[in-house]
């Protein structure tokens, strides 16, 4: 779906994201003070994502917490298109994931949907795509999720128990909704209509696993949720009720509008950078909402709301009076773009050190997360 300057699809982001417009035009709701006192009252906690307005709107997300209030169990499911390595901008719907499963004990469904990169990348093999899929699942549990309450799973290999119900979506759906939807037209092939119904399995497969109606809640950024509009819609026609999603605003790039990309490799931090990596991306690439010299920026500050360092604080950094009092030395000139990008620096790296500890650690114990045909 694309709009004036900017560009909003599963498969693409560009351009200065306005989030109020996309909210509208997506068709989902703004996170309420009522929903997140809601929150707030069930788990003792609010997470800094949403204090922040990180996870900034939702689909259903308020029927979930009734649910949750009534005792009923509910799933999570979120998931990973294995192409490549994973950055931190992968990381933020699964950090809010696993919190979200500490708080209510849920178990969650994670899909990492192989055939979607090979149907939709010329480049790639199956080879490949397996190849990443195992990559990446050493980051998804370096996130520290409840391995009792984890099913991971590639779709080509779990298609057994996922295939009748694809069926069931793709009879429901027609050529023209995806091809609106999507923006797909007929050039594309067969298999990038039928994945979509692949997609929305998981968040039918905890209703057929308790064999009663189950609802299922999606943490993914905003460009993912029409894959769920689409679920959403035809969820009634066979049986089962509505995903709910709670969706995120993107990490942004380092160097350009849109969101961190993989494929642009001076846009992005990924999981594996060593500290060196990281310094010299934020140093040289990170876009700076300093002035042109340093008197200038003295006499009228920085504009932290444009600067990328300062973004990246905003979800990597958890003390908010920290976070506040930067803010205040930024945006007041007291504070230098090089003072700033070195704080991130530092943040940054404390984070990823930690995390590639974690993964080390993941590469045995990726069985023990695993399910299959």
């Amino acid at each position: 779906m694309g709009f004036r300057d900017f560009t909003v699809t599963p498969w693409d982001v560009k351009g200065d994201i306005d989030y109020e417009k996309l909210t509208k035009d997506f068709g989902v709701k703004h996170l309420d003070d009522k929903t997140l006192q809601n929150v707030q009252k069930q788990t003792g906690d609010l997470h800094y994502f949403l204090k922040r307005k990180i996870f900034f709107s939702h689909m259903y997300f308020d029927e979930i917490l009734d649910e949750a209030k009534k005792g009923n169990k509910f799933y999570l499911y979120t998931g990973r298109a294995p192409s490549g390595p994973v950055h931190l901008g992968h990381l933020i719907p699964w950090i809010f994931t696993k919190w979200l499963q500490d708080k209510f004990g849920a178990t969650l469904l994670f899909q990492i949907p192989d055939e979607e990169k090979f149907l939709f990348k010329d480049n790639l093999t199956f080879n490949d795509t397996n190849r990443w899929a195992y990559e990446n699942i050493l980051d998804i549990i370096a996130v520290g999720f409840d391995q009792k309450k984890t099913k991971i799973f590639l779709d080509t290999e779990y298609a057994g128990h996922m295939y009748k119900t694809a069926c069931m979506v793709a009879k429901k759906t027609t050529m023209s909704k995806l091809k609106s939807l999507f923006g797909l037209n007929d050039s594309n092939n067969v298999g990038e209509f039928f994945y979509t119904c692949m997609q929305s399995v998981p968040a039918f497969l905890p209703t057929i696993m308790e064999d009663k109606p189950t609802r299922c809640l999606i943490p993914c950024a905003i460009d993912q949720d029409v894959h769920f509009r689409l679920t959403r819609d035809v969820a009634t026609q066979i049986g089962f009720p509505k995903p709910a999603t709670i969706l995120s605003r993107f990490l942004p790039s380092l160097t350009e509008g849109g969101k961190m990309s993989s494929s642009i490799e001076n846009t992005a931090i990924f999981t594996t950078d060593d500290e060196k990596v990281v310094k010299n991306k934020i140093m040289k690439y990170a876009f700076s909402g300093g002035r042109e010299s340093v008197e200038d920026h003295r006499q009228k500050g920085g504009v932290p709301e444009a600067d990328v360092s300062y973004q990246y604080l905003t979800y990597f950094m958890e003390d908010s009076n920290k976070l506040k009092k930067i803010y205040e030395d930024y945006k007041s000139g007291k504070m230098l773009t090089g003072e700033l990008k070195q704080i991130t620096v530092e943040v940054i790296n404390k984070f990823l050190s930690d995390h590639q500890e974690k993964r080390e650690k993941a590469k045995n114990k990726i069985e023990d997360f695993m399910v299959h045909d």
